[in-house]
């Protein structure tokens, strides 16, 4: 007996994001994969797929938000049941990687989390991952498999070129660690100036920056403040006022993930950045938007990236070699 293999590809959605899933869905011209889903009275979670997945190319997504932990738990146990009925090959894909910023230790006795969560996803059974903007390089080598390291900046450079040429821009990088990413977006801007905020931050104390000065010409140009993430806002928004103090003539704010605990809305609608240009891997609820608030769609860039694995072709291509 013989039998020529068929490839098929089906898409699965956690319950964090499924308006992502959906449009990723509608880019591929496929359906979401249904499937029963809910909590016991103690708060664990039960998944079970409506129709068979044996042999296929199985794609979970699931952007990690606010439950964090839930979210994480609830893709692994799909990952888990699509291990126990025979899917061919399983594709994590998170848009944004929960405990990402845990990637190395600051002191002793300190936990490399973002290595537990790669870790974990192998240990269920996850065959590949795929993840949008990490928080640094290094997290692609903690999981042993493939990782396709999506990029959103050319989504966003893309934005920002278009609605303000003729501009005078400087890229402007809010700590010295993220320099190179300002690099590549001055690049992807035609080769624009770069600049930086020097600051200090007390690693005891999450979330809190003072910033201290800028390095780098500003004055009376269009600066574009670019990060992979913006938490509670307080990194971002002091790099604003110190930029607008310094004499820029705007700041347009510029980031993947739009995490926004506590403040962080407040703090950015009242920042006195001309624009804020976010993407929607994470949800954005209505009420956290505010007129200056864009939102970009990630799902074209993850849809196509989902494509090329199936078909066995190039994720690189997506990002000019550079990925």
């Amino acid at each position: 007996m013989s039998a020529t293999p068929k490839k098929s590809l089906k898409l699965f959605s956690g319950s964090s994001h499924p308006e992502l899933a959906e449009e990723v869905a509608k880019q591929l011209d496929v359906t979401v994969t249904p499937q029963a889903a809910y909590k016991f009275a103690n708060g664990e979670i039960f998944v079970r797929y409506d129709e068979s997945v044996r042999g296929c190319d199985a794609f979970v997504i699931q952007s990690h938000c606010s439950p964090l932990n839930d979210a994480i738990m609830e893709q692994l146990i799909m990952v888990d049941a699509l291990k126990r009925a025979s899917a061919k090959r399983i594709t994590v894909v998170m848009p944004f990687y929960g405990y990402a910023r845990q990637d190395k230790k600051h002191k002793g006795r300190e936990p490399i989390s973002a290595r537990l969560i790669a870790d974990l996803f192998r240990t269920a059974g996850a065959d590949r991952i795929m993840a949008v903007d990490l928080h640094t390089d290094q997290i692609q080598g903690f999981f042993d498999g493939p990782v396709d390291h999506l990029m959103a900046q050319k989504l966003l450079a893309s934005y920002i070129r278009d609605t303000y040429a003729g501009e005078e821009i400087t890229v402007v990088s809010p700590d010295s660690g993220r320099v190179r990413v300002a690099e590549k977006w001055a690049d992807d801007l035609g080769g624009t100036p770069l600049a930086f905020i020097h600051k200090t931050r007390d690693p005891s104390k999450p979330n809190q920056v003072v910033a201290n000065r800028v390095v780098g010409d500003v004055e009376g140009r269009l600066c574009v403040l670019v990060d992979d993430m913006i938490d509670t806002g307080g990194t971002i928004t002091k790099a604003t006022e110190q930029l607008l103090a310094s004499g820029a003539k705007d700041v347009i704010i510029a980031a993947t993930h739009a995490v926004l605990s506590g403040p962080a809305v407040d703090r950015l609608s009242s920042s006195g950045a001309k624009e804020v240009v976010l993407t929607n891997t994470l949800p954005i609820p209505e009420e956290y938007r505010f007129p200056t608030l864009n939102v970009l769609s990630i799902a074209p860039l993850v849809a196509e990236a989902i494509h090329q694995v199936f078909e066995d072709g190039s994720v690189t291509s997506l990002f000019d070699g550079q990925a």
